[in-house]
């Protein structure tokens, strides 16, 4: 009797079902599956994210196309009919515009920001943090120094005058749409230096490990050996940080776009939708501030919860 020959893409099949069921059996999803806080607080930001994704296809109204606007839905309550007999389940604004379209394409606006000056500010703290860390000497003091000096200040400040410089050098006729890449580069700069410390402690004590000495005597170039080596041996950190950092991105643009210096008003975010609320809060007209503040802190919370889980969960010390 003969046997039926195997297909070639069967030890890959069996390969990728091993390495699935490795994971599965992981530390780290061991500790998801028994932290309830972890799964309510996953839930919810996949939540907030598919309906700031979704927005133009799921979103009740278009809240910025003024052909849809009507003066006659302004300050229409929660839950119920406008004066044109428009229903909206959170209610509208003093332009008539849909609360709850406004917080989908607002979080839109604030998830972009965040995520764009966190990977920026990941990318630019963790090359410094390399660099410093395995070339040490003059390289390692002014990167550390001028690291130092940042952090002595608040984040806040930092970006509120790197924003202001940058706003000053860009054409009026161009700021408009130039101010959302200047948030991001104002935010992504005040926040590279927590990278940078992390990475280059970290770096430091991986240089003196045994593969990395052996790749220096095969004459393997320096900058091959932090991208291959050193690099995925310190991302563990470097990923706890960038959680937790989306999150006060979040927050930080939301306060710069409350104090009028963020995005245009075309382009309102979660901190814009705040500013605008507050001004009718004593008024009687509670829903236009406190919906978009229940999504902003939401989100936070939520993206903050898991940055605290992974750290407990890359912590061999906690296991």
């Amino acid at each position: 009797m003969t046997d039926l020959p195997h297909s070639p893409e069967q030890p890959v099949v069996a390969a990728k079902t091993s390495r699935w069921r490795t994971f599965l059996k992981s530390d780290i999803v061991w500790s998801y599956r028994h932290s309830p806080v972890t799964i309510v607080a996953s839930i919810v930001a996949l939540v907030l994210i598919l309906m700031a994704v979704l927005a133009p296809w799921i979103a009740p109204y278009n809240p910025f196309n003024p052909a849809t606007l009507n003066l006659m839905d302004g300050f229409t309550p929660p839950n119920s009919n406008s004066f044109a007999g428009r229903y909206f389940i959170l209610g509208t604004d003093n332009q008539g515009r849909d609360v709850l379209s406004t917080i989908m394409y607002g979080s839109r606006v604030s998830l972009f920001v965040g995520f764009s000056a966190t990977l920026f500010a990941m990318v630019m703290g963790v090359g410094l943090g390399l660099v410093a860390g395995y070339l040490g000497g003059i390289w390692d003091a002014v990167i550390m120094r001028v690291a130092d000096v940042q952090l002595s200040f608040p984040a806040i400040l930092i970006a509120l005058l790197i924003f202001g410089v940058a706003r000053g050098l860009i054409p009026p006729n161009q700021q408009e749409g130039a101010a959302i890449w200047v948030l991001i580069l104002a935010i992504g700069l005040a926040n590279w230096a927590q990278f940078a410390r992390t990475v280059r402690g970290a770096t430091m004590v991986e240089r003196q490990k045994d593969y990395v000495s052996a790749a220096r005597i095969l004459g393997v170039n320096p900058f091959i050996i932090l991208l291959r080596h050193v690099l995925p041996n310190v991302m563990g950190p470097v990923l706890v940080i960038g959680t937790i950092g989306l999150a006060l991105a979040i927050i930080e643009e939301a306060t710069l776009s409350y104090l009028g210096v963020g995005v245009p008003p075309t382009q309102p975010s979660l901190g814009t939708l705040i500013r605008i609320g507050q001004q009718f809060l004593f008024s009687g007209e509670w829903w236009i501030l406190l919906f978009p503040a229940v999504t902003l802190v939401l989100l936070a919370l939520s993206v903050n919860l898991l940055g605290d889980w992974l750290r407990d969960a890359l912590n061999p010390k906690l296991r």
